[in-house]
């Protein structure tokens, strides 16, 4: 005899459980840190003058390397900060984790003439931490 098991209406209370997306949440807030390193390291080679970036003339969103370095620099230490905040379970964390990432896909968005390749990487990137994010319910994990 075969039992029936009734799905629950709301389905979005399934897809966001589970071990998935625990592995999800913490793979979001170890690449946080990650991303956090990394826009801090360009940025410190953007301050302290490294050749590494290309400057374009008539961008609309143009800014000397060095506060571009500084704009990264300080996002990126939030950003490794939230992560931290994100691994451990803080509350606060999740939804300043997505405000973080959304800032730095702006970030990068307006980088993208200095660093093309790098700037789209960590887009996506970001994209990847808002949807483990957002998807992660840490009352049902």
């Amino acid at each position: 005899m075969s039992t029936i098991h009734p799905q629950p209406a709301d389905r979005t209370t399934v897809a966001a459980s589970g071990p998935w997306v625990t592995g999800l949440a913490l793979f979001a807030g170890i690449l946080m840190i990650v991303v956090g390193i990394y826009h801090a390291l360009g940025g410190i080679a953007a301050i302290i003058g490294d050749q590494l970036y290309v400057t374009t003339p008539d961008y609309t969103y143009t800014l000397d390397i060095t506060s571009w370095g500084w704009i990264h620099l300080v996002l990126g230490a939030v950003i490794a900060v939230v992560g931290v905040g994100v691994v451990t379970g803080q509350a606060w964390a999740r939804a300043v984790g997505v405000l973080v990432a959304a800032l730095s896909m702006v970030a990068n968005f307006m980088f993208v003439p200095y660093y093309p390749i790098w700037s789209v990487l960590m887009i996506a990137l970001c994209v990847a931490v808002i949807w483990a994010l957002a998807v992660w319910n840490p009352s049902t994990s």
